[in-house]
């Protein structure tokens, strides 16, 4: 259970981490979202099971304002993560506001975070699916940085994107990788004990040193 602190009234209810279920895609570029829910699952002391209602492993607790806190890893693959946040939403009557989504940027530095309360998909395909399903883009979200390929601005191609997000962190990257979710960690704590608003001018552009 995390630290108790007056709750922001903006404060998340929701935390999804964006990623590819199974044994082939774990500790992927494109799985860092997942990574980041279940290091807060870890420190949060919450176990994440298996939900066939919202398509997803899910987990919850209970935040610094007491209030529920829900924490999902949609199972439907990336391109349909939509589904399972819609689900979730509708059971607990949640608005879109309320959704903190957790991902992957190729666009970011490897390791840099970027906290965002609202944006478009940026080429993102499980975030177009849950601006799809919740018919707005009017909700929070943090970015990890995974960079782009070295070749990517000469052979930039959706096989080449493809291979990219589905590979593997190098041993040095995944240094800066395992710090970065750390940081993520950190970010996301504060924004549920303070602000998102506040947590931006904290962590936005930030590096994980390691």
């Amino acid at each position: 259970m995390m630290t108790t602190a007056a709750d922001s009234p903006q404060a998340p209810k929701l935390l999804v981490g964006l990623g590819n279920p199974g044994q082939k895609y774990e500790r992927t570029r494109h799985n860092v979202g997942f990574e980041i829910i279940d290091d807060l699952a870890k420190a949060w002391s919450i176990k994440l099971s298996d939900n066939k209602r919202f398509q997803g492993l899910f987990g919850e607790t209970r935040g610094p304002s007491g209030d529920r806190l829900i924490l999902l890893k949609p199972s439907t693959f990336m391109n349909r993560s939509g589904q399972s946040v819609r689900s979730v939403l509708d059971w607990y009557k949640l608005s879109p506001s309320d959704v903190m989504v957790i991902y992957d940027d190729m666009d970011l530095p490897i390791g840099r975070l970027r906290l965002r309360l609202s944006g478009s998909a940026g080429g993102h395909n499980g975030m177009k699916s849950i601006i799809s399903h919740l018919g707005t883009q009017d909700f929070p979200r943090l970015r990890l940085g995974i960079s782009r390929a070295s070749n990517a601005e000469t052979q930039q191609t959706d096989r080449t994107v493809v291979g990219h997000v589905l590979g593997k962190f190098s041993p040095d990257e995944r240094k800066v990788v395992d710090a970065a979710i750390h940081l993520a960690g950190e970010a996301i704590e504060f924004s549920l004990r303070k602000s998102i608003e506040r947590a931006m001018s904290l962590y936005n552009g930030r590096e994980a040193e390691v």
